[in-house]
């Protein structure tokens, strides 16, 4: 076989160009799996405060896991991920109860039938008390009574945090020191104890409220409580200029793709 010979095969042996038709139907198979992902699978939330520190930061950019809380009948929970229980100790992101397209990240403290309480900002689970090493401790913030001794003290007349509604509600659930978790519903707490709003002043989480786990920081950006909480178009606008001229300095590169735990 002599050398052009040769070379023709190795020619006629490699595979076909891709047509420009084959391009555009391999790039819309990504496109709609990539689609599929983030709209069932997973979702990407931004943290606005300091409720969880030090666990999570404000400006941690997180994927959430939708499918590993879904219900057992979910046709996505069946056949991609295994379904799980929600067990204390796990981070969820919700929907809130009190305001309407509010997104909440908290740790649960308590799972149906638990009994909770608390007494000198240590937590006690049926009648143990918890180690919760992630548990920020502010020596700073001075003590508060209803807070860190729940729910022996009533909530405050004063104290606008309280939902009205779970003022009303609160009684109903204490049994002896213990405030008890009902069916479908969980007591979920911040890891940032001192300023956390969390199941001690708006309830208990429904079941049903609950969107997924989150999974780990895909990108953390340093900034204030009130640039994440603008909801205004002029500050949105402002704030993503704010990202894209700070990008590469407010990054927290030491963050990214760290795992939430």
């Amino acid at each position: 076989m002599t050398k052009r010979d040769s070379k023709a095969g190795k020619v006629a042996a490699q595979k076909p160009r891709e047509t420009k038709v084959e391009f555009l139907a391999s790039l819309a198979g990504v496109l709609a799996t990539g689609l599929f992902i983030i709209t069932f699978m997973v979702q990407a939330f931004a943290i606005p405060s300091s409720s969880m520190e030090n666990t999570l930061l404000v400006g941690d950019h997180v994927f959430v896991n939708r499918i590993q809380f879904a219900s057992k009948t979910s046709w996505a929970g069946s056949l991609l991920l295994p379904y799980d229980e929600i067990r204390r100790g796990d981070i969820v992101v919700f929907l809130s109860s009190q305001t309407s397209g509010l997104y909440v990240v908290k740790r649960i403290i308590g799972v149906p039938g638990d009994r909770i309480h608390l007494q000198s900002g240590i937590v006690y689970r049926n009648g143990q008390k918890l180690d919760e090493p992630y548990v920020l401790h502010d020596p700073d913030n001075p003590m508060d009574m209803y807070r860190d001794n729940f729910p022996a003290v009533p909530p405050p007349d004063f104290d606008s945090n309280v939902s009205d509604v779970w003022r009303a509600n609160l009684p109903s659930y204490i049994h002896g020191d213990d405030i008890v978790v009902p069916p479908n519903a969980y007591f979920g707490m911040g890891d940032n104890r001192g300023v956390s709003l969390d199941s001690r002043y708006w309830g208990f989480i429904p079941q049903q409220n609950v969107i997924g786990r989150p999974m780990f920081i895909y990108w953390s950006f340093a900034a204030s409580e009130g640039q994440y909480m603008g909801t205004s178009v002029g500050d949105r606008l402002g704030f993503l200029t704010y990202s894209i001229v700070h990008f590469i300095d407010k990054t927290r590169w030491r963050r990214t793709l760290r795992i939430v735990k």
